[in-house]
């Protein structure tokens, strides 16, 4: 059974390996350089640790599991949250919360439930009419803002009614998609 520290964001919760003994540290990469005085460290996932500080103003606790990802989908991107900004909305418009850069990331999390099959998470939720709202900093006037994407080219109707309780509806990109849709309701 591993333990994992849990931590919160304004998207969901997160969580990483938490590691408190000596026996644990063994099974890792760090065993060679992390020293018992440093414990307990936390696994950031990307091949890297941090010490553990149970002051931090994010942590929530420590949970113990067996499965790969002990936080159920919907506790780590939040489904249909009010304050929704980033992340991907389902053809049915039900929306599931991400940061910045963790679209891969809830990807992987949502084919695992929708497309269990799929080998290319991304793809799979675009082919499947999934919509990505993502940051659409244009690189020049640092100018951030919520951009719409369809892999597909489609957009259904629940998709536009949900768009619109967004605030999204008039994005340039999203009048595209309505009218390239028109009638396919």
């Amino acid at each position: 059974m591993k333990k994992y520290a849990v931590f919160r964001s304004p998207t969901g919760l997160y969580c990483y390996e938490y590691i408190d003994t000596m026996e644990k540290l063994a099974k890792t990469d760090f065993a060679d350089f992390v020293t018992e005085e440093q414990l307990p460290i936390v696994l950031d996932g990307n091949g890297g640790y941090f010490n553990f500080d149970n002051g931090d103003y994010c942590f929530l606790k420590v949970i113990e599991s067996d499965k790969e990802c002990p936080l159920k989908l919907e506790e780590m991107y939040y489904k249909n949250d009010p304050d929704f900004k980033l992340g991907w909305m389902s053809p049915d418009g039900d929306t599931y919360s991400c940061s910045y850069t963790n679209h891969n990331k809830c990807a992987i999390m949502l084919a695992k439930k929708f497309f269990p099959k799929s080998k290319y998470p991304e793809t799979a939720l675009g082919r499947g009419g999934w919509l990505k709202i993502i940051d659409s900093w244009d690189g020049k006037v640092r100018q951030h803002g919520q951009y719409v994407h369809s892999d597909s080219g489609r957009i259904t109707n629940k998709q536009i009614n949900r768009l619109f309780d967004l605030g999204l509806y008039d994005n340039e990109e999203v009048q595209r998609l309505i009218k390239d849709n028109n009638g396919d309701w």
